[in-house]
């Protein structure tokens, strides 16, 4: 059975397209994991400084470039690995295609490792993130659920929103993939369970299956 765990989460707004970045920090050993880095690097670090955390993994829900655009200087930072899904290698290969589409200055690259496989659990730092491959946004689209004492979180990037879900007419979407995997992966998690979003306002998993227009059959 799986146990909950103390952790300490903030999210925030970073970058010029206002992804939500979340920093998990462990009360105890003071490791932190770091979602979606989009931008402004100063901020995380003073984020991550305040609460006298080190950071021990960058995770990513998806590789567009408005959640990747600190990824470079949080790295050489903090020496902690970067990980995408090895579907989205190719987005990340594209990022200068994907900064002149939308008229962003082109962060500088880092290695990435291509290892958040669906079912995968990424221990960092005394936090547990389990990994689930939820495609259709993008092919190697993620989302991680973390257990803690305080319940449940979900945090699904760009694939479900507050009473929306994730656009598909960029390189990889693919609609149906996305309904089948929030109805596959997201729904079926506990009602409770608070969802942070990749852009906006949290939600829960009973209200989007109660009130997303777009889940409706």
């Amino acid at each position: 059975m799986l146990q909950a765990r103390p952790v300490l989460l903030e999210t925030f707004s970073v970058g010029p397209l206002g992804c939500n970045c979340s920093i998990l920090v462990d009360p105890v050993s003071k490791g932190a994991v770091v979602i979606d880095p989009g931008g402004d690097f100063d901020e995380i670090r003073a984020r991550v400084e305040q609460a006298g955390a080190k950071v021990a993994a960058i995770v990513h829900t998806h590789t567009h470039i408005d959640h990747v655009g600190a990824t470079a200087p949080l790295q050489r930072w903090s020496g902690a690995a970067a990980r995408i899904h090895e579907a989205d290698r190719f987005l990340y290969d594209m990022l200068p295609v994907q900064a002149a589409m939308l008229g962003i200055a082109l962060p500088e690259r880092c290695e990435v490792d291509g290892d958040l496989n669906d079912g995968a659990v990424v221990k960092a730092g005394g936090l547990d993130l389990h990994v689930l491959h939820t495609p259709g946004h993008t092919p190697g689209s993620v989302s991680f659920l973390v257990l803690a004492e305080t319940g449940a979180v979900a945090f699904t990037g760009d694939t479900l929103f507050r009473r929306s879900i994730g656009r598909t007419d960029l390189w990889g979407g693919d609609s149906r993939a996305i309904v089948s995997s929030i109805r596959g992966k997201l729904l079926t998690l506990d009602p409770s369970t608070r969802v942070v979003t990749g852009h906006g306002p949290s939600t829960t998993i009973g209200e989007e299956r109660d009130r997303n227009p777009f889940l409706r059959s």
